[in-house]
C-alpha cells in the first residue's frame, strides 16, 4: 500500500477528532461560553449540517485543482477554524468556527477518498479506501478520549490548540508524502460529475449508507445513559467500555478492507443483518451486562465498520471522483443526524431502549435496499469507472 494511502488517514484523523471533541467537553464549554448545555449540544448539530450541506459545495469550488492541492487549502481553512474555536470569546464565533471546520471536514473526506482510488490498482481500492477510514476509526476510539483529557487538564481551548498542531503535522506530511495528480478536463468538469448522479442505481447506494449510518447511531449516540441507567453501569466503567467498542470498528473495519473489493454486496448484506441482531439483542437484554455489552461490541463489528463496502458500491454505481464521494460522505452524515435527532425523538416518547428498536427499523430498510442487487442474476465484478 502506498504510503500516501496512510497519510491520507492521517488527515481524517485530525478532522474527526475535531467532529468529536465538542461532545467530550460539553460541560467547559458551556461554563466557558456562558450557555447551557443544550446550546452547546446544538454546536454538534451544526458541523454536521455543516458537512452535509456545505461539503459538496466546497468541493465543486475546487474541481479544478489536482487533489493535493485542494488537500492543502482544506487544511488551511481547517486550521483556521479549530484557531478561531480556540480563541471564541462568544457562543457566536464558536458556531461560526464548527460551521467552517464541518464544510472543510466533508470536502476532504470527499477529496481524499477519490484520490486514494486513484493511488492504487482498481482490484484493491476497497482495502486503500479501508486504510484511509481507519482515521475515522482511531478517531473515535483515540482521537475523542485524548481530546477530552486535554481539555480536562489544560481547558477546552487547548483541546483546540491540540488539534491545530495536529493538523500542521498532518499537512506536512501531506505535502511531502501525497503526489500531485494532475486533474484532467472531464475530472474538473462540473457537468462531467454531475452526470453520474443520473444513475438510478447510485441512489439506491447513497440510501443504503444513510440506513447503515443511521442505524449504528441511534444507537451510538445514546450508549451512555443507556449502559449506566438500564444496565447498571457505574459512570467509570463506561469510557473503558467505549473504548472497546471503538477497537471492535478498527477490527470490523480491517475485515470489511479486505472483502469489500470482491464480495461488496454480501458483505453488506450479511453486515446489515448482524448490526439488526446485535440491535435487537442489545433492546431486549439492555438490562443484563453481560449480553448489553456482547451486543454494544457487535454494533461496533458491524454497523459504520462497513464503510469500505459502502465507498466501493457508491463508485461502482457512480465514479470514484471527487463530487460522487463527497455527495456519499453527506449521505452518511445524513444518517448520523437523522439516527441521533429521531433516537432522542424514540427516548421522549417510549424511554432508553427505544433508540435501539428504531436502529433495528433502520437497519431493516437498508436491507431492502441491497436486496435489488442481490437477488440478480450473478454477474462478474464490474470494473470501478475512472477517477479523472
Amino acid at each position: 500500500m502506498p504510503r500516501a494511502i496512510y497519510v491520507l488517514s492521517l488527515g481524517v484523523f485530525a478532522m474527526v477528532t475535531s467532529e468529536f471533541v465538542v461532545a467530550g467537553l460539553m460541560p467547559q464549554l458551556a461554563d466557558g461560553l456562558g450557555v447551557t448545555v443544550p446550546e452547546i449540544g446544538y454546536l454538534i448539530t451544526a458541523f454536521a449540517v455543516a458537512m452535509a450541506a456545505g461539503g459538496p459545495v466546497l468541493t465543486v469550488a475546487l474541481l479544478r485543482l489536482n487533489p493535493k492541492s485542494a488537500l492543502m487549502l482544506l487544511f488551511v481553512i481547517f486550521l483556521a477554524g479549530n484557531v478561531l474555536a480556540a480563541t471564541a470569546t462568544g457562543y457566536g464565533t464558536m458556531m461560526a468556527a464548527r460551521i467552517i471546520t464541518g464544510v472543510a471536514s466533508q470536502a476532504f473526506f470527499g477529496i481524499g477518498v477519490s484520490l486514494s482510488s486513484q493511488l492504487v490498482r482498481p482490484e484493491v481500492r476497497g482495502r486503500a479506501i479501508a486504510v484511509v477510514l481507519n482515521g475515522l476509526m482511531l478517531g473515535t476510539l483515540l482521537g475523542l478520549p485524548l481530546a477530552t483529557v486535554v481539555g480536562e487538564h489544560f481547558g477546552w481551548r487547548a483541546a483546540f490548540w491540540a488539534i491545530g498542531a495536529l493538523t500542521v503535522v498532518a499537512a506536512l506530511a501531506t505535502l511531502t508524502g501525497v503526489p500531485a495528480i494532475a486533474p484532467s478536463a472531464e475530472g474538473g468538469s462540473f457537468r462531467a460529475e454531475l452526470g453520474a448522479f443520473r444513475a438510478p442505481r447510485l441512489w439506491l447506494a447513497l440510501s443504503t449508507s444513510t440506513f447503515i449510518i443511521g442505524a449504528t447511531f441511534s444507537a451510538f449516540s445514546y450508549f451512555t445513559p443507556i449502559l449506566t441507567e438500564v444496565t447498571g453501569f457505574d459512570g467509570g466503567t463506561v469510557p473503558p467500555l467505549l473504548v472497546a467498542y471503538g477497537a471492535a470498528t478498527v477490527a470490523g473495519n480491517f475485515v470489511v478492507g479486505r472483502l469489500a473489493d470482491r464480495h461488496t454486496m454480501p458483505v453488506l448484506a450479511v453486515g446489515l443483518a448482524l448490526n439488526l441482531v446485535f440491535l435487537v439483542a442489545f433492546a431486549l437484554f439492555a438490562d443484563l451486562p453481560g449480553p448489553a455489552v456482547v451486543a454494544m461490541l457487535g454494533i461496533g463489528l458491524a454497523g459504520v465498520t462497513l464503510n469500505p463496502a459502502m465507498v466501493t458500491r457508491v463508485q461502482r454505481a457512480g465514479n470514484a471522483r471527487p463530487l460522487v464521494n463527497t455527495v456519499h460522505s453527506s449521505f452518511i452524515t445524513l444518517g448520523v443526524i437523522l439516527g441521533s435527532s429521531l433516537g432522542g425523538l424514540a427516548i421522549s416518547m417510549s424511554g432508553l431502549r427505544a433508540p435501539l428498536w428504531l436502529g433495528a427499523g433502520l437497519a431493516v430498510l437498508g436491507l431492502l435496499t441491497v436486496l435489488p442487487e442481490l437477488v440478480r442474476r450473478p454477474a462478474p465484478v464490474p470494473a470501478l469507472q475512472p477517477c479523472s
